[in-house]
């Protein structure tokens, strides 16, 4: 068994604080434990390290697809200045979100790969983090008559699944445009930063 690189004891001074900060002076009704990773799907994400969140304002980190919740954990790993290959071993979760979320884009994944097959033509995702373009990755890494690539740049990012051979479109077909500004107010913001990773994709 591999030794971990993060370890409750390493991360705890750090990210303890931060989240502390950040819980006070929202005054969200929220209490968190952080724990040893557990490997529930040991084929999509295998975290040395699981933040898990419980309380009434729980509701609040899983909205809009859990985009609070997400940003906690992109801001986590900023501020234990984890490398980005390393964003995989830090995992942040909320009433099993996490578990049904990876099972929920694998059946979406393989879907997918069903219409590419059947239509001959390649299937956009919606832009994804990097964690969740990894698991889409992942689930269709089996798949020989297909493959998948991510394309676009920053939060549009995305993953394109493709018959195997057919060639990659260009960057400039995926471009998403931003959303619009809202009047008389500050420009709308998005969600966590996407990130680059994942197996068997371009770029």
């Amino acid at each position: 068994m591999s030794q971990k690189k993060y370890t409750v004891a390493s991360v705890v001074p750090r990210l303890g604080t931060f989240l502390d900060t950040v819980l006070n002076s929202g005054r969200f009704n929220l209490k968190y434990q952080v724990l040893e990773g557990e490997t529930r799907h040991p084929d999509f994400e295998n975290p040395d390290i699981v933040v898990k969140f419980t309380g009434q304002d729980v509701d609040l980190l899983l909205e809009n697809k859990a985009e609070l919740l997400l940003a906690l954990e992109q801001l986590s790993m900023e501020v234990l200045h984890m490398p980005l290959e390393e964003h995989s071993l830090l995992c942040f979760d909320a009433n099993d979100y996490r578990m049904l979320r990876i099972e929920e884009l694998r059946v979406s994944a393989m879907t997918a790969a069903d219409r590419v097959r059947r239509t001959g033509s390649p299937f956009r995702f919606n832009p994804m983090n990097s964690r969740e373009r990894r698991i889409i990755h992942l689930a269709l890494r089996n798949e020989r008559d297909l493959r998948s690539e991510s394309a676009g740049v920053g939060p549009g990012r995305m993953v394109v699944i493709y018959p195997a051979n057919m060639p990659t479109l260009p960057e400039s077909a995926f471009a998403v445009a931003a959303p619009p500004r809202r009047s008389g107010g500050p420009p709308r913001r998005g969600g966590p930063p996407s990130r680059g990773g994942g197996p068997r994709r371009r770029g």
